[in-house]
């Protein structure tokens, strides 16, 4: 594999105006302020520095939540019209929107991912978020209720209704594969709520956070509103995860992290919602079309790197199409082009940084060494070590940290199987239940596997599909609640009856 860096400037005047500030800031109760302290973010395919950002910690936590706190209770943001709430959602898509190229170059170069997918894919899809929950602004209502109580004062009667009434202070604490569109999915419904948020991003991946929260800004969002936490998960996470002015932290990330935040919400029980890690499998039947089913789990595990919490890493070919399946397979994975981000020619980036590749690498090597056999890939670039090329294994048995960890990389795993009960058993054997995708011809095939796979999402000769109406979570250990949809929206609401004597 040898991977040639081709120029990698951003194009657009605002991308080079964001990257020329010394430090990023934090943004706390309508104030836009740098720390004392600061950390360096690198552009992972060059290593070069792309900007610092303000280090926060316990302090900026405790006065975040205060200023989050005094907004959820001010008349400007309490008291706002639901349609004025709606025309402010759609107003910061619009301001995405004008500002797409700009925040796909910060994405891409932040990250790692081409910026084809972070223009067209993720900004799009953060657009989208937007405007979605702008239409729930003015449809967020109780109900009127009939109370089944014969007693009453002489004359009265008892009446009793609903209300829906935002939860409180939110923490989102997003994950650094899909930084903006991660922060979109949880801000956009916690708005549309009335809720107040704390934004918290990855370290790894932090400049569109910034830059978002500024356009936030633009679009007249009060003071206090969205705050923004720019740091490290185990000062400012950790501070936000315990502290109990919170009322809900929404996460995506592993499941080690999500299973700590557990411990961490007893304090005052706060609510949780919990995307966490996958190990999805992917389904062939013998009948599939494979001019659909190998592009399309192709890029089920190799879109992003195979940084996608629902990447498709393990693949389950019926053994009479397993030859020709993993034949066409292999050479998929060998066709993609790796280079920087920016470069137009590049199918695929790097990795998030050198040590995350070097795991990811590791992972395959020690499989190797007992027993499984490499069909492609599995190498990783020495003078530039994000990068590590598309990998297939086979001969993987289902006991190797290749078949049960989440490897978070271009790496997949092909097994044969003979019959559909038989692959029902492989792909359940996981602690995880995120996602699943079934490729086939048969419509019976279709609805009973899609039945019998434990996963918060099935798709159909597809994969990777998502869209802000189509609930998004997981079963077992792939996490607590859904996103996504009327269901999402329910995360950051709390219910009251009311009933009375009238």
């Amino acid at each position: 594999m040898t991977i040639q860096l081709k120029a990698h400037a951003p194009k657009t005047e605002g991308a080079k105006a964001f990257l020329k500030r010394e430090v990023q800031p934090v943004w706390i109760g309508g104030e836009w302020q740098v720390l004392p302290e600061s950390f360096e973010s690198h552009d992972p395919a060059t290593g070069e520095l792309l900007t610092r950002l303000s280090r926060a910690g316990q302090a900026e936590a405790d006065y975040a939540v205060d200023a989050a706190a005094r907004a959820l209770a001010s008349p400007e943001w309490a008291q706002m019209l639901p349609a004025t709430r709606q025309a402010l959602l759609w107003k910061i898509a619009d301001l995405i929107e004008t500002h797409a190229d700009e925040l796909a170059e910060l994405e891409s170069l932040d990250q790692g991912k081409t910026y084809a997918t972070a223009r067209f894919g993720e900004l799009n899809g953060a657009i989208s978020q937007f405007r979605y929950y702008a239409g729930y602004a003015t449809k967020l209502g109780g109900q009127t209720i009939t109370p089944s109580i014969g007693y009453a004062p002489e004359g009265k009667q008892v009446m009793a209704y609903t209300r829906r009434e935002p939860v409180g202070v939110v923490a989102a604490i997003v994950p650094w594969n899909s930084p903006l569109l991660m922060a979109a999915m949880k801000l956009a419904p916690a708005l549309c709520a009335g809720c107040t948020v704390i934004l918290k991003p990855a370290e790894e991946t932090s400049l569109t956070a910034v830059r978002l929260c500024e356009l936030i800004e633009e679009a007249g969002v009060p003071a206090g509103v969205v705050n923004l936490l720019t740091g490290f998960g185990h000062e400012v996470g950790e501070a936000l995860g315990t502290h109990s002015g919170v009322a809900k932290v929404a996460f995506t990330g592993s499941t080690e992290i999500g299973r700590h935040l557990l411990g961490s919400a007893q304090g005052n029980l706060k609510k949780l919602t919990l995307e966490l890690g996958g190990k999805s499998p992917a389904i062939v039947m013998d009948d599939a079309d494979l001019s659909l089913a190998v592009p399309g789990v192709a890029r089920g595990i190799f879109a992003n790197s195979g940084q996608v919490c629902v990447a498709s890493s393990r693949v389950y070919v019926h053994r009479n199409i397993y030859d020709a399946f993993a034949e066409k397979f292999a050479a998929a994975a060998g066709n993609f082009r790796l280079g920087h981000g920016l470069d137009p020619e590049s199918d695929l980036g790097p990795l998030v940084n050198p040590k995350h590749a070097a795991r990811v690498a590791g992972i395959v090597e020690g499989g190797r060494a007992d027993g499984a056999e490499l069909l492609a890939g599995g190498v990783l670039d020495e003078e530039h070590p994000a990068f590590y090329s598309p990998t297939v294994l086979s001969h993987v048995r289902p006991d190797m940290t290749l078949m049960r960890e989440e490897i978070f990389g271009p790496v997949t795993t092909l097994t044969p199987f003979d019959h559909a009960d038989e692959v029902i058993a492989m792909a359940n054997d996981t602690e995880y239940g995120l996602a699943a995708s079934v490729w086939t011809e048969s419509l019976s095939s279709a609805h009973r596997l899609s039945a019998a796979v434990h996963a918060g999402t099935v798709w159909v000769n597809c994969h990777s599909y998502f869209s802000p109406e189509l609930p998004k979570g997981g079963m077992k250990a792939s996490g607590w609640g859904v996103e996504n949809g009327a269901l999402g929206l329910d995360n950051y609401l709390e219910n009251k009856t009311v009933c009375m004597v009238i």
